[in-house]
């Protein structure tokens, strides 16, 4: 099976159309004016034709993965601004680790998170999500740690509803994660999922420069 999307954006707009019609952005459902929180930095491109179709208002919520020191890309866990680390023990346990051992890996992609919460927002505090209608967006689920970690960060400022959005995700993933918000919305759940990119035609690195650009034009002032 080839790509599903021309690039982020049409996944965006098309995640915009589905979110719309479960009532998102509309009054007569009581679900206007969500806060949309975009994962940087892939998710931000998805969740800014999102926000313009829906509404409301756009902001980068920070999550890094924590990966086996040996192997930084296998990740055992992830952390999330607001949040503490959510380590994936039963990866710990497959590969003998405790989280002793990787508590120095925490450590270091907690600075980074900290380096880019600075760039993506200054001083700027995120805005208040207690009681509101919360949607994490990222441009889509391989294992979903970040994705997880990010959830329980946000159910921890108690939000009136809860709900991720991604354009594509691996089947389990999202079975796993649908305990983690009120609404998992997916456009495709490919059974042959082996990564987030062989979806999109243009799947582009995004750098720190593109967020802050993406997020001067359409986030919050």
């Amino acid at each position: 099976m080839g790509p599903l999307f021309t690039d982020r954006s049409e996944a965006g707009a098309l995640l915009a159309e589905r979110l719309l019609h479960l009532g998102l952005g509309h009054p007569g459902h009581g679900r206007r004016d969500p806060v949309v929180l975009a994962l940087p930095r892939g998710g931000v491109p998805v969740a800014v034709p999102v926000v313009r179709r829906v509404g409301g208002t756009l902001d980068v919520l920070v999550a890094r993965k924590i990966g086996y020191p040996p192997s930084p890309e296998l990740g055992v866990g992830a952390i999330c601004e607001g949040g503490e680390p959510v380590l994936d023990q039963a990866m710990l346990n497959r590969l003998g680790l405790t989280p002793e051992s990787v508590a120095e890996v925490v450590e270091a992609e907690r600075r980074e998170l900290e380096r880019r919460v600075r760039v993506y927002r200054g001083d700027r505090r995120l805005p208040s999500l207690t009681g509101r209608e919360v949607v994490v967006i990222d441009d889509g689920l391989a294992t979903g740690g970040t994705a997880r970690a990010a959830l329980r960060a946000v159910s921890g400022a108690k939000p009136g509803r809860l709900t991720l959005a991604v354009p594509v995700a691996a089947p389990e993933t999202v079975r796993a994660l649908r305990a983690e918000a009120d609404e998992v919305v997916v456009l495709a759940t490919p059974g042959d999922f082996r990564s987030v990119g062989q979806w999109y035609g243009s799947f582009d690195q995004l750098s720190d420069e593109d967020v802050v650009e993406l997020l001067g034009r359409d986030g919050p002032g």
